[in-house]
């Protein structure tokens, strides 16, 4: 099969910092055009130009994952710009601590739709367009909370985690026979802002000395992971989910 010359194209949702930022900034340093899109447009720039304020090799876009829409226009984008786009990445994800008993049915269902319904937008979209062209890398971002229950995250985070788990699966295995590979990476505690914003100090202290390795993740290694299995040499990976989580949890 001959790789497309799009395979180094990569649309990541939620990249206007973070981890995501982190993710979009690996796939620059390795060579890939990427699209930044956030739901936050202004974010999204603002994280475009501090990688390449010439703006050839990296745009932004909004993108809110809630929209079908926004995901095909966002194709379209990048499309018209570099030719096509070979890679996604389903970043995008909101994070709410609330104890069990205390979540609404209302943030359980807003948690569930940015994650879990955003990550099988971006799936189904890219995915189809991906079959078409024969190739395709997406990558999930599931997380440690999905696979041990979540124990400094809320049970609505850690099930929409566990679903993308689950999702990654499914669409592994019906786009499998088209040249694209779906794959999860499920990273534990890192060391970013929005971990220090909803964990309060002496909670981040526990959880940090809680990991086995004995500090956070890295959001660069995440990304450096993300590059790895967008490669075009990854083929025969798919349906995976790797674990980034200092011996959190160990299967």
């Amino acid at each position: 099969m001959t790789t497309p010359a799009c395979h180094n194209v990569a649309l990541v949702t939620g990249a206007g910092r973070g981890l995501g930022f982190a993710i979009a900034t690996e796939l620059f340093k390795a060579g890939y055009r990427v699209a930044v899109t956030d739901a936050d447009e202004t974010r999204a720039s603002t994280a475009a130009t501090k990688l390449d304020p010439s703006g050839k090799e990296v745009i932004s876009l909004p993108l809110n994952v809630l929209q079908k829409s926004d995901f095909e226009s966002a194709l379209i984008a990048v499309t018209e710009k570099w030719g096509g786009v070979g890679v996604l990445v389903n970043n995008a994800a909101l994070t709410r601590t609330t104890p069990v008993f205390d979540i609404s049915p209302e943030e359980f269902s807003e948690i569930l739709d940015v994650n879990l319904r955003g990550t099988f937008l971006g799936c189904q979209v890219f995915g189809k367009a991906f079959a078409s062209l024969g190739y395709g890398r997406i990558i999930n971002m599931a997380s440690l909370a999905g696979q041990n229950g979540g124990a400094a995250t809320g049970a609505h985070y850690a099930a929409s985690k566990g679903g993308i788990v689950t999702l990654t699966k499914v669409f592994a295995r019906d786009l499998a026979a088209n040249g694209v590979t779906v794959n999860a990476i499920s990273p534990g505690p890192l060391d970013v802002d929005l971990v220090r914003e909803i964990l309060p100090a002496e909670k981040l202290a526990a959880v940090t000395k809680s990991i086995p390795v004995g500090t956070l993740g890295s959001p660069s290694f995440i990304g450096q992971l993300v590059v790895l299995l967008a490669s075009p040499a990854a083929v025969s990976m798919t349906g995976a989910t790797l674990d980034a989580n200092g011996g959190l949890y160990v299967r």
